[in-house]
């Protein structure tokens, strides 16, 4: 799945357009390394977004292309 999408789906970001900009302007990174948009996601992968002043490290834990607004918290692990 490609991470845009991902980040949409799991409702880390609410659009898409937004999620594609947050990787053209690399606040997002993937295992360490800024990604873009167009980057597919694996189960395991370790994701960094930065929002502002804080940032959201989480791993990936399941990758679904509809999910429901109570199971979209479960597609992923927020780490410290």
């Amino acid at each position: 799945m490609r991470l845009d999408k991902f980040l949409k789906v799991s409702r880390i970001i609410k659009r898409r357009t937004v999620a594609n900009e947050a990787c053209d302007n690399s606040y997002v990174t993937v295992n360490g390394a800024p990604a873009k948009a167009s980057r597919i996601l694996k189960i395991g992968d370790v994701v960094e977004v930065a929002f502002g002043n804080r940032t959201l490290k989480f791993k990936v834990l399941s990758l679904a292309e509809h999910v429901s607004k109570n199971d979209a918290s479960a597609m992923y692990e927020v780490l410290t």
